[in-house]
């Protein structure tokens, strides 16, 4: 499928090889991130704890893309489980680990330029967070990774996401600067409360203005991209037993009270808290979390501005509406999103090559085959590429 425009993919991944977050990591953290054998396959310790998070870290064999697409729109009829529906692994494609062979892959894909996103490196966060000088040692150990293999502007085509730990907000605002420096035209901030010395607390708060400012100053796009962001510790009240989110092991109360609560709670905290009242011009866009949550978060909005309006500076609903960007999942109801948000927040995003994404990129425009071929221009084209400053404002 090629279109008469550039598409552009909000939602693209790497692969990470092993190097990949203990390259650049000091000498003095080397025993924080550690692949070991267990019972002959490789697994990824953090903190001397083993993660299952990913069952192959290593991702030498990965499944198919677009492999679950039938389970993800509901069609999984004869209940398989995801190893069922993953069939035969495939090996690691060049173009999931380089950025030439992924340029190639882009041109036969009929897409012109891609957000990429890491895949493995969303585990970090969460595994780290009683240790403040880890974290931000080990994401900057992994940007610079990044930088290496991939830079963050790849012939103004591919545009890596570095990541931006904010738990001690003078160094963000340091990594966020270097980032900028370095070509970054979009960083990723997982969407969870912020870890800290007293307590967690909300990224949306006075205390983080610094670093909000530096960010407006850059003029750089923020996504919060779907991550361990610590959640299955709910669900763990509830249901007990285990003690990590284990994506690809889904059951189905963790799929019901989880699914896009992360970004929703994100969200709320950054309009509750006055974020973009005293940020007028921070651009936000909500990654591979879905859309279901929009819906619910506006009506929550709406009658909380209704009860209390001397807490908001405005209508809440138009805050989002003027803030937050959205790249639903190709099975929800699209065009539900649109009404709500508007046509100018919704961006084409393909989770390539993830099993859950398509296997197609641009067959997510059957998703919105019937809008106008303008609307359909600005999802698959010109929304994120105005996000990316790569085009003036309308």
């Amino acid at each position: 499928m090629n279109l008469n425009y550039d598409a552009y993919d909000a939602d693209n991944h790497l692969y990470e090889p092993i190097d990949s977050f203990t390259r650049h990591l000091p000498e003095r953290y080397r025993s924080a991130i550690r692949y070991v054998d267990v019972d002959g396959r490789t697994k990824i310790a953090v903190n001397n704890k083993i993660s299952e998070y990913i069952p192959n870290p290593t991702f030498e064999v990965v499944a198919a893309p677009g492999a679950w697409e039938e389970y993800y729109r509901g069609n999984n009829t004869e209940g398989k489980t995801l190893r069922e529906l993953t069939g035969k692994p495939i090996r690691c494609h060049p173009a999931f680990r380089h950025p030439d062979d992924r340029i190639k892959l882009l041109d036969e894909q009929g897409v012109f330029g891609t957000l990429l996103f890491p895949t493995l490196a969303s585990l970090l966060e969460e595994r780290m967070k009683d240790d403040i000088e880890l974290t931000h040692a080990a994401i900057g150990a992994f940007n610079r990774w990044m930088l290496d293999e991939w830079t963050f502007n790849y012939q103004d085509r591919i545009f890596p996401t570095p990541i931006i730990t904010l738990p001690d907000p003078r160094r963000a605002i340091e990594e966020l600067e270097w980032c900028v420096d370095n070509g970054a035209r979009a960083v990723l901030i997982r969407p969870a409360p912020v870890p800290g010395l007293r307590g967690s607390r909300s990224m949306g708060l006075p205390e983080f203005d610094d670093f909000w400012t530096a960010v407006e100053q850059t003029g750089i796009l923020v996504t919060c991209h779907a991550s361990d962001s610590g959640y299955d510790a709910y669900a763990n009240a509830w249901e007990g037993g285990r003690d990590e989110f284990l994506p690809f092991k889904p059951a189905a109360f963790r799929l019901v009270v989880g699914h896009g609560r992360p970004i929703y709670d994100t969200i709320a905290a950054m309009i509750c808290h006055g974020l973009f009242e005293r940020h007028p011009n921070l651009r936000v866009a909500s990654i591979e979390n879905g859309s279901t949550w929009v819906a619910p978060l506006m009506l929550e909005l709406s009658q909380a501005y209704g009860k209390m309006p001397q807490e908001f500076a405005e209508d809440p609903v138009e805050t989002f509406r003027r803030h937050v960007s959205v790249s639903p999942f190709y099975e929800e109801d699209i065009a539900g999103l649109i009404d709500a948000i508007g046509i100018d927040r919704v961006l084409f995003g393909s989770d390539y090559p993830h099993p859950e994404g398509l296997g197609r990129p641009l067959d997510f425009i059957k998703e919105v085959e019937d809008r106008s071929p303008t609307d359909q221009r600005k999802v698959m084209s010109e929304n994120l590429q105005e996000l990316l400053t790569l085009r003036p404002a309308a």
